[in-house]
């Protein structure tokens, strides 16, 4: 495996570089990725976290060989009383919660947002991991406090061991073993057999990357093409005969139902809108607070003007050539202040320096009004 000694996230790589020799091809260990490296929550900030019902947590144990897995929202007495060792807590969507989670996450905006997930946290007693298993997405795993050994290996063979609650190799084969300590990345592609156990008390910060199956995408655009078309016309039968098999299907009610089913159409215009709304639709797990004292509209507009606005962490603004994408609504580009949505898209937040970016006003207020975005 390559490795790589410079002060970047990349290891001296540039974004370019990075996504042509390795983005879904090739593993890379990428030592002080990020030197200094502050991001340092506790097992009690973790665990707080792992007690709200709209955080998607686990806490894996091994004893004695064998596995468990409980789902959140823990229970303070899922917490108390564990083991010295040998087991894991772990946390997604920590860039909605933690403000540095978010800002780690915004290190890697050298890949599109479209593709770009979430933070998870794993919190590891010494000996913890979730076993030897692959994900079908890529990530790269940084590590923070302590220690943690992962074990690498290229496989076919992919099968699962049957009966266990974790998703875990039947006969992982690694090639390569690596210790990781603070501030060393690591970054698979999809499918590569990995895992990670801890050498002491450490956490470790997985940036995850959505990846959707073929079957999950087609699920979604069926479901979605449900709520948008409307085919018109009913069945109708006026030359109906009588019957001597009443119990058959006819082959010209089949016809009919094909020739009013033809109606179901779409085109590539249909998709892109589609995508876009799949893309920036929030997870079940993420909620949006209004305001509790909302400013009224020329109240907002002033202190926007002095301070900004950013986007709420959970908030996914998207856009295309026709489309601003916002939380799974898709609306038309205005006619005015283009320019300044797109920097609000791409640098989440937006100070407005030109007389033209406060043609946006009303539209920033409605989406400050439905908790999508704050004044600084």
């Amino acid at each position: 495996m390559p490795r790589v000694q410079e002060d970047s996230p990349l290891g001296g790589l540039t974004p370019a570089a990075f996504l042509r020799k390795h983005w879904q091809k090739s593993r890379l260990l990428i030592r002080q990725a990020m030197p200094g490296f502050s991001l340092t929550l506790s097992l009690r900030e973790v665990s707080a976290l792992a007690l709200r019902d709209d955080v998607e947590s686990r806490l894996v144990i091994r004893e004695r060989g064998r596995w468990s897995l409980t789902h959140g929202p823990l229970r303070r007495a899922d917490l108390r009383g564990l083991p010295a060792r040998n087991w894991t807590l772990l946390v997604q969507g920590v860039n909605l919660h933690v403000p540095a989670g978010d800002a780690l996450l915004r290190r890697f905006a050298f890949i599109p947002y479209a593709r770009l997930d979430d933070l998870m946290v794993s919190y590891a007693a010494p000996g913890g991991g979730v076993g030897p298993h692959f994900d079908s997405y890529d990530v790269f795993l940084l590590q923070g406090q302590g220690q943690r050994r992962w074990r690498i290996g290229r496989q076919r063979d992919l099968t699962l061991k049957p009966g266990l609650p974790l998703k875990i190799l039947a006969r992982f084969e690694p090639d390569e073993s690596h210790v990781l300590r603070a501030g060393d990345m690591l970054y698979l592609p999809p499918n590569i057999a990995h895992e990670g156990t801890a050498v002491d008390a450490c956490i470790t910060y997985s940036i995850g990357f959505h990846a959707p199956s073929a079957q999950e995408l087609a699920t979604a655009f069926l479901d979605w093409l449900r709520d948008t078309i409307a085919v018109d016309g009913r069945y109708a039968d006026p030359d109906l005969s009588p019957t001597t098999e009443p119990a058959r299907i006819a082959r010209l009610m089949q016809s009919r139902a094909t020739r009013l089913l033809r109606d179901v159409r779409w085109d590539r215009q249909t998709v892109v809108r589609f995508l876009g709304c799949f893309l920036t639709e929030p997870k079940p797990t993420e909620f949006f607070s209004v305001p509790v004292r909302r400013l009224v509209q020329h109240a907002f507009a002033g202190a926007a003007r002095r301070r900004g606005v950013r986007l709420d962490a959970a908030t996914r603004l998207l856009y295309d050539e026709c489309n601003l994408y916002i939380n799974g609504v898709a609306m038309a580009w205005p006619d005015y202040g283009v320019p300044a949505l797109k920097r609000l898209a791409n640098a989440r937040g937006l100070r407005l320096v030109h007389s033209e970016d406060t043609a946006i006003l009303p539209i920033l207020y409605q989406w400050y009004a439905n908790g999508f975005l704050h004044i600084e």
